[in-house]
């Protein structure tokens, strides 16, 4: 075989698992060991790794151009994960002040109809700041999962949905347990739900595998 022949990036999986992830978002069947790839021409746009330990490739000897560098298997995947992290980190914080400002303005909105957002346990109102400020919180640790997933999740959207509306599911158990009266128990019930409307859908655009995005490219 003529070194000049292998100018192309080709990797080969040298330890464990490797994931290949096109263009499109869609995830592409896990790689094990000795499992060789291409990455010209073929659409691949990032290198995965589907587990917890580390796995490593190698690209093909021989002399390399001078533009090859930015298709070797490590500047892809990494620079790749960084524009993603930063991408999905800047989107989150964003929907974030936008799910604040939503659920803090319907709060007011049920207050100006006559919600009083009494809790029995403690005999006090909850105040506006108090929703945004809760708001605020679980926001930031729901852009918490999304990253952790994005890192080491095949699948990270379909993950992130069921992780996201499950946990919104348990977030309505508390209201229906506080003891209110039936406006302020069917406002927080609603309260809950306005930042998950915000939060879900645009994190979950933002991670890889979103099937909504796939067919928009494939038109």
């Amino acid at each position: 075989m003529v070194a000049a022949e292998w100018c192309e990036p080709f990797g080969v999986v040298t330890r464990r698992r490797v994931q290949l992830e096109l263009r499109g978002g869609e995830p592409e069947p896990v790689l094990g060991l000795d499992a060789g790839f291409w990455l010209r021409g073929t659409g691949v746009r990032a290198l995965r790794n589907p587990g917890r330990r580390t796995a490593s490739t190698f690209s093909r000897p021989g002399p390399v151009p001078s533009h090859a560098g930015q298709h070797t298997p490590y500047a892809s995947h990494r620079a790749s994960h960084t524009h993603r992290f930063r991408g999905l980190v800047g989107t989150g914080f964003v929907a974030t002040l936008a799910a604040m400002v939503a659920t803090t303005l319907a709060a007011a909105l049920a207050q100006a109809v006559g919600v009083d957002f009494e809790v029995p346990d403690g005999g006090e109102s909850i105040p506006l700041s108090g929703f945004a400020v809760v708001t605020g919180f679980f926001s930031v640790v729901g852009i918490a999962i999304a990253v952790a997933l994005l890192r080491w999740s095949a699948r990270p959207a379909a993950r992130f949905v069921w992780t996201a509306v499950s946990l919104t599911a348990i977030s309505l158990v508390p209201p229906l347990l506080s003891g209110a009266n039936t406006a302020t128990t069917s406002a927080l019930l609603g309260l809950h739900l306005v930042p998950a409307t915000v939060m879900i859908p645009t994190l979950t655009r933002s991670l890889p595998g979103w099937p909504g995005r796939v067919r928009r490219r494939r038109r």
